[in-house]
């Protein structure tokens, strides 16, 4: 793939969802390192709130980025439908390549209890927007 191409692969996102998708990967990445999460925690209701993808692209993006080893097969699939955004599984991939090395330095430092307060309440306000939206 030459240089062109490869920055084709970002000219479906407007500047704001490029930001956005940079941030969320940097954010998922601090975040799995700090709790082991990541993929359909985080980003997958992230990029469907934050940056206006469906739920499908969401899903499909999101596992592209997370490829090998696990999501291949899923990505195939999801890619064979046209819901996997190449660009934007890059730009979280890079993020989270990142985020997961601060997110895993700020745990070995952070009390246990906060650790496990932190997580609950993500899980809990990850909850209540999918409860309290359509």
């Amino acid at each position: 793939m030459n240089l062109a191409a490869f920055l084709n692969l970002f000219s479906a996102l407007t500047s704001v969802q490029f930001v956005k998708l940079l941030i969320l990967g940097l954010m998922a990445g601090i975040m799995s390192g700090m709790f082991g999460i990541g993929g359909g925690t985080i980003i997958v209701p992230a990029m469907t709130y934050a940056v206006g993808f469906s739920m499908r692209e969401s899903i499909g993006t999101s596992l592209a980025a997370l490829l090998l080893p696990f999501g291949i097969m899923g990505v195939i699939e999801y890619y064979k439908k046209g819901d996997v955004n190449v660009g934007a599984a890059i730009l979280l991939l890079l993020g989270m390549f990142l985020g997961s090395y601060f997110g895993a330095r700020i745990t070995m430092v952070a009390p246990e209890l906060y650790i496990k307060r932190g997580f609950g309440v993500l899980m809990m306000l990850i909850g209540l927007r999918y409860l309290l939206t359509k």
